[in-house]
């Protein structure tokens, strides 16, 4: 079983991807917005107003996760130890 020490660094190093993850899913959806939504909406058949809604959600999901299964328990075990 691993220490709560190796639990921990895990834990950071999850979160810190997790964010750089994010913020690059974000970055890459604010600069070529129109390139991705023409693909996309080619893809699915959706309008540019359902691919909006969709890329909030899943960004506003991703975050969510992130902060519930990576930083929290990070933060829990850092008090902790």
């Amino acid at each position: 079983m691993a220490s709560m020490e190796t639990l921990a660094a895990f834990l950071g190093w999850c979160t810190l991807i997790n964010i750089g993850m994010l913020m690059f899913a974000s970055l890459m959806l604010v600069s070529m917005r129109d390139s991705i939504s023409k693909i996309h909406g080619s893809m699915f058949g959706l309008e540019d107003a359902d691919l909006s809604r969709a890329y909030f959600q899943y960004l506003a999901q991703y975050k969510i996760l992130v902060f519930v299964f990576n930083l929290m328990p990070y933060l829990a075990l850092r008090i902790m130890l």
